[in-house]
């Protein structure tokens, strides 16, 4: 008799041959699953680094190799970011992008100190060759000028020839029509019924400039002009003029011009504008004259006479009838500006200090001056411009 046990053993037995039979089959798809794996793996892994070169490609900014090619001339503008010179760069073809120049220019202290004015560059040179050579001042181009304030035109046409090597005759002809230069027409309007002279006199505007090496006369008077807009945009000069000083634009620029050349110094400035205005238009002056010397010596300078100190001038030349610019017996305004005003003097003759003064005098050799409306008091202050040596 077979034991049941025995059976129960052989059953058992069976069943484990069917399992590890199938345990067999099974292993081979697990090899596949397996392998299926792997390859997916390997597959995105790949997508993976091929999807991080393509990122990495956008935030590695684009750069040329190499010192670059043909020789250019690239102009830096005043004031201008690092990333305004990159993209003048690019347009240039110098650098291959606007980022690399700014990457390059960050990893360099001095990059700070790159100063306007029209470099020698080579187009297609990395960014950082760029940056070297904008910091070298052997690439600078040197065509700049520093206008001081209350300089004349003429004077002003002597400082840019020395600076362009142009000649004073090319400025001369080019300043003969201002409207061309960009002085809108509306800047020559008047109301205090003297003729209008249309002269570029009072907007050459005094500051530091770089010019264009290529540019010529008339394109470096434009960018003065223009320079003289904005700033007196930048003030609302014209429309204050009309609205505080009730009277016009050209007019306030003309007593701004008259303030810078007889103030001695900047604090003077508003207060020479104060008795010019008191003078013209209020009730305690003798005449509504002016009276400034300055006007003299200003004729002198555009006629090509030798210009003379106050103190030398005769009453005959003070109230000379052929003279257009004397200011001794004969009301109101010159014809035009007599010089150049910076932005102190236009604001001083635009918001001048309440005063009553129709009077003044240089008391010292640094210039200030003494302001009062007693004709007594000012004969006194010149006493004292005299004990000092002033006159």
């Amino acid at each position: 008799m077979i034991d049941e046990l025995d059976v129960a053993f052989d059953e058992d037995a069976e069943r484990g041959n069917v399992r590890r039979h199938r345990a067999k089959k099974g292993g081979g798809r697990s090899a596949v699953a397996f392998a299926l794996t792997f390859v997916m793996l390997a597959v995105l892994g790949g997508g993976v680094y091929f999807g991080y070169t393509k990122v990495r490609g956008f935030f590695v900014a684009a750069d040329y190799d190499g010192p670059g090619t043909e020789a250019v001339q690239v102009t830096v503008a005043k004031n201008a970011s690092l990333t305004e010179i990159g993209n003048e760069l690019v347009k240039t073809d110098v650098v291959k992008s606007t980022k690399a120049f700014t990457e390059a220019a960050e990893e360099e202290p001095r990059s700070k100190n790159i100063q306007s004015g029209t470099y020698n560059l080579r187009k297609q040179m990395t960014a950082k060759d760029a940056v070297t050579l904008l910091l070298d001042p052997k690439a600078r181009v040197s065509k700049g000028a520093t206008i001081p304030e209350g300089k004349t035109a003429n004077q002003v046409y002597d400082i840019l020839a020395k600076a362009t090597g142009l000649p004073v005759a090319d400025f001369k002809a080019a300043a003969k029509d201002p409207e061309a230069l960009g002085v809108p027409d509306w800047w020559f309007n008047r109301g205090d019924g003297q003729k209008v002279t249309k002269s570029i006199e009072g907007f050459l505007f005094p500051d530091t400039y770089e010019f264009d090496p290529k540019g010529t006369a008339a394109d470096h008077l434009k960018l003065m002009v223009e320079h003289f807009l904005t700033v007196t945009q930048g003030i609302e000069f014209a429309e204050k003029a009309q609205s505080d000083r009730k009277i016009s634009p050209y007019e306030v620029l003309t007593v701004a011009s008259l303030s810078q050349a007889e103030a001695g110094n900047a604090d003077d400035l508003g207060k020479v504008a104060r008795v010019a205005y008191n003078r013209l238009y209020g009730e305690d002056f003798h005449c509504k004259c002016l009276e400034f010397d300055v006007g003299i010596n200003y004729y002198y300078q555009l006629t090509g006479k030798a210009t003379k100190p106050s103190s030398k001038m005769t009453a005959a030349e003070l109230r000379d009838p052929k003279n257009p610019y004397r200011l001794h017996g004969k009301d109101g305004l010159p014809p035009t500006p007599i010089n150049n005003p910076g932005e102190a003097a236009l604001k001083g003759a635009l918001d001048p200090p309440k005063g009553d003064w129709v009077f003044f005098v240089a008391i010292d050799k640094q210039g200030h001056s003494a302001f009062t409306k007693d004709y007594n008091e000012h004969l006194k202050n010149i006493e004292k411009a005299k004990a000092n040596g002033v006159l």
